[in-house]
């Protein structure tokens, strides 16, 4: 089995963790998440993910999933990191155009 990118790594975290309204911090999901200790990548994805549609940055107090987005958030877990439509359905709960997602 393929190893997932840091990026997958960090969104499966933010995913299994996220709470509405309890953004979580650059250490505390570096921390969560499978990243074999590549701290640095890491940090660079994270600081990347802040400008993501999908996501939304609150400073301090670190970055949350933006469920206005879960279309853009549906498509990089499908295309980037290899979740079968399932999967993102029933961990996206919140994402109410599911039914009527492109994958293509």
């Amino acid at each position: 089995m393929e190893k997932p990118s840091v990026k997958c790594s960090l969104l499966a975290t933010m995913i299994a963790k996220h709470r509405w309204g309890t953004p979580i911090t650059e250490d505390a999901l570096l921390n969560l998440s499978a990243i074999d200790d590549d701290y640095p990548t890491a940090r660079e994805v994270y600081a990347d993910l802040r400008s993501e549609p999908y996501i939304t940055y609150r400073g301090n107090r670190g970055i949350e999933l933006d469920k206005s987005n879960f279309d853009k958030l549906a498509d990089v877990l499908y295309h980037e990191c290899n979740w079968e439509s399932w999967e993102i359905n029933s961990r996206l709960k919140h994402y109410e155009g599911i039914n009527n997602h492109d994958w293509a």
